[in-house]
Parts: structure tokens; sequence; C-alpha cells
């Protein structure tokens, strides 16, 4: 088909580009084909070189990919285009998304640019596109720009048989293994994780290095690893921290190897989270929590972002028992990733921005959510603590868990569902004000209602979806029956709201 420059807008996914890359799924037709990534990787090139002030020629642009069925031919596809334009491209070959930001910054590669041919956790039939400089990742007004300018930009065609081939996994898998050796003060720096025993659950992803590269080559005992093989279809669950089921598949997988640790990645490894030696799942707050109790003995005071449906109880753990302070944010990891880089910009010491999502960025790390990085930081713990006798589980202990929680989205009606979404949440605050209902302050996004006296107790955030006509919903009740009394609660608040679509509340809640 014919792009226009609609086509090409619509691959926009916040700062990322994604699409349907592949017939297969009933009622999903292609959108993301060989030559939008055509062009706009040549639109990538155009806006390097001015962005870096260097001619094209100059330009040194590192392409990688995570295991997905479309990514040779993406890929072939943008080698094309940076090398029609004179640009030196290197095949990174399979990698994760941030092994490719990385390549920009080791000094043995020192690459102006990368492209990373991911989709995240998405179906088999999807892939998309992001990008990096020494800076970071772009941003959305920049992916915006970029979209915008490959209207202009042909395909690309070129030879590509003598594009060097680069090893990013080996070099970014020894930079891992240099950090644990430098954190663990061991007698045997080459077999520092010997007598671990921690299983690796790649879903078929790009994650199976950090099994053989990092821990076995590091002496841990990887036996009962799962998945590691890379296989596009995903054939044994989705391949994401946040699925029930792939969290049941590495809980069962811990228990019965008996390992001390199990790690779990999503498709490019730039999220992660894990399950302790019992079967404890450590997940959306629980993963936040962990993390926060790490950083905390390494900058007391300091302050955490977090995504804004986390619990009370999580802020609670982090303000009371780790002595911090907890800002909650805009969804979206790059809105907490910015809010992090912003406050340690205006002189409030930030070390970490988490998603409940698993996507973890650290201030010594360039701000990159890296769920491999994540997961050191939390190998280094478990040493350090088996050697005070103590487990992981010891770091999250004073954390509570809410009864019940759930997320509902409903979708919106109005033509012009930007504007109708502002004035739902108007009504929303109006009604809870009315009511007498406290209404947190400066939530950042949405209206979030706290509940904290004998007939509920709990919390409700109402807040406009990042990318789509929907509103979505979080509750949370920290006893039996307090999300059904505040899912009522809600309904009443809403029902003046005529062009939303309210169907999904009609569900039993606990």
């Amino acid at each position: 088909m014919s792009l226009s420059r609609q086509n090409l807008l619509e691959l926009q996914n916040g700062s990322d580009v994604r699409g349907v890359a592949m017939a297969g799924v009933s009622g999903e037709a292609i959108t993301l084909t060989d030559e939008a990534v055509n062009r706009i990787a040549g639109a990538f090139v155009h806006w390097l070189a001015a962005r870096t002030e260097k001619d094209v020629s100059q330009l040194k642009i590192g392409v990688g990919h995570d295991s997905r069925i479309s990514a040779e031919r993406f890929k072939v596809q943008v080698l094309k285009a940076v090398t029609s334009l004179k640009a030196n491209p290197f095949d990174c070959g399979l990698a994760s998304t941030p092994a490719m930001f990385m390549s920009t910054i080791f000094t043995e590669l020192n690459f102006d640019g990368a492209i990373m041919l991911t989709a995240s956790h998405l179906p088999y039939n999807r892939n998309g596109m992001k990008f990096f400089t020494k800076m970071g990742g772009l941003e959305k007004t920049e992916i915006t720009e970029l979209l915008d300018s490959s209207v202009s930009c042909p395909p690309g065609e070129a030879d590509i048989k003598r594009v060097d081939k680069v090893n990013l996994i080996q070099i970014y898998s020894t930079s891992l293994c240099e950090k644990i050796c430098k954190s663990i003060d061991s007698r045997d720096q080459e077999k520092p994780l010997e007598g671990l025993h921690i299983i690796v659950d790649a879903g078929n992803g790009a994650g199976g290095f950090f099994a053989t590269q990092v821990l076995e080559k590091l002496g841990a005992d990887i036996s009962g690893s799962q998945f590691l093989e890379p296989d596009g279809y995903f054939p044994n669950h989705i391949p994401n921290p946040e699925d029930e089921k792939a969290m049941l598949s590495l809980q069962n997988a811990v228990l019965q190897s008996k390992a001390d640790l199990g790690i779990i990645f999503d498709t490019d490894v730039d999220r992660m989270s894990a399950v302790l030696k019992d079967g404890t799942v450590v997940s959306r707050n629980a993963i936040i929590a962990m993390m926060a109790a790490i950083v905390a003995r390494e900058a007391p005071d300091s302050t955490i972002v977090t995504d804004s449906v986390t619990s009370d109880m999580l802020t609670e753990f982090i303000e009371k028992d780790l002595g911090l302070k907890h800002r909650r944010f805009k969804r979206g990891y790059k809105n907490v990733i910015n809010e992090c880089i912003r406050l340690n910009n205006s002189g409030v010491l930030s070390p970490l921005a988490i998603e409940t999502s698993g996507h973890g960025a650290l201030k010594e790390n360039y701000y990159l959510d890296d769920g491999s990085y994540l997961a050191v930081k939390i190998i280094i713990e478990a040493v350090h603590l088996k050697r005070q006798h103590k487990e992981l589980s010891a770091l999250i202990a004073r954390l509570k868990h809410p009864y019940a929680d759930y997320e509902f989205r409903m979708k919106i009606l109005d033509n012009d569902f930007h504007t109708y979404g502002q004035y739902i949440l108007a009504v929303f605050e109006k009604c809870a004000k009315e009511k007498g209902l406290f209404v947190v302050p400066n939530s950042y996004e949405g209206v979030r209602i706290a509940f904290s006296g004998e007939t509920i107790q709990g919390w409700a955030l109402l807040r406009t979806s990042l990318h789509d006509p929907v509103m979505a919903l979080n509750i949370e009740g920290h006893r039996s029956g307090d999300c059904k009394n505040i899912l009522d609660l809600v309904k009443t608040m809403l029902e003046g709201c005529v062009n939303l679509d309210k169907n999904t509340l009609n569900v039993l809640v606990v």
C-alpha cells in the first residue's frame, strides 16, 4: 500500500514506533510495512546528523532486534536505509533494548545513535522501533518529528553484504559481570556467584544471555532456567512480568528447582520481576519496594519516583520504613524517568524511577530502564544478605499488601475523547468534593480519592489513557468488601457521563 502522512503518524506509540508487522491475527491489517521501516530509519539518519552536527558519512549507527519473527526482515530495511545515505551501520543482531542504548556509551563502540527493533511484550505479529542517542531514548515529540519527516524520506536501496557485525550482547554481558565482581568482595573473582542457584525465564525473548553469559559465567547454578531460546512466536507464555501466567510459570520453576531466586524479563529486557525461594512473587508494588530498599542505604532521605497506580501501602513502606520520600507521577516509563531526571537537576536526590510494570531506571545507570541491571542489583544484594545469613525477603518483610485491587478500562464514546476525558475527570472530582471525600492533592495524573474511615479503607484513581479513547479506573481495598464499596460509589459518581461505556464496571469484586 502507498504510505500517507497519516499512515506514518499513526505508528507512534508514545516515545516508540509500533504497528502490525505481519499477517496472522484475524482482523489486524498490516500497518508497519517494510517501506515504513525503511523510510523511518532514513529519517532518523537525517535527524541524528542534525542533532549531532555531523556529516552523515561520519555517523555510526547500531541496529539490533529482539526475537520477533519480523525482526530479520526489518533489520534488512534499516540497514539498507542507513547504508544508502552513506552513514555507517553496525549489525548488532539479537540484542536487548538497554544494550542498544549502551552501544552509544561503550568506548569500544561509541555509536552516535542506535535503532532497536522491538514491540516489547506485544503479540508475535507486532513489531516496532526504538531510537537512542547518547542522551537516551527519544522523547514523544521527537518521535512525532521523526515520523513527520519520514513522509518526504524516500526508501533507500543499498548493498548491505559488507555491513560490519558487532557482538553487542557479549560486550554488554561483560559490563554486567564487571559490575557484579566490583560490587562483591569475593575471594574468587572469577566465580563470585558460586553457591547461588538462580533461574532465568526469558519468555523466548532476547534475555537468555543473562543466564548463560552473566550468571553461569560467574559461577551461579542456572539449572531450571526456562524459555531461554529465542522464539518470536512466544509459545510458552507472554514475555511480560505483569502477566499472571508468566509469573506463575516462574514461581513453579523456582519451587521445583529449589532455587534461591528466579528472574523474569520481558521480550527486550527493559523490564523484570522476580520470585523468591519460597515462591513469593516480587512484582508490581513489591519490586518497587525491593529496589527502594536496596537504594535506601546508598541514598538516604532521597525520593523514589513511581507511576500513579502504586499502593498507599507502598507509600507507607517507602516513607515510614525506609525513611525515603515517595512521588507518584504520570504513567508511562518515560514520564516517570523524566520526572526523576528533573528532580535531580533541581537538586532533589532521586536515585530510582520505577513503574509497577517492571520498568526501572537508576540514576547511577544513565537513567536507563534496564531489567538486567535491576536484576544485577538484586543479585548483589542477595550475596551480601547471604553472608549475613539473611534472605532477600528480609528487604520487604514490612511491606503490607492490599486485600484486593482491580483495574477497569472504560471506552470513551465521544469523538473528541481528549476533551471528554477531561470533562469526566472534572465531574468526578466535583462529585467527590461534594460528598466530602478526600481528593489527594498533587496526584499528577487523573483524580485520586483516598478512603481511611471505618466504612471504606483504600483508594480509587480515575485517569485518562495515555494514547487511547479510554478512561482507566484503579481501585484498591484494604479489607474484604472495600473494593465493592469503592466501586459502587464510583458508579454513582459517573452516572452523568453518558458518553462513557461503563459496562466493564459490572463485575463481581471483593
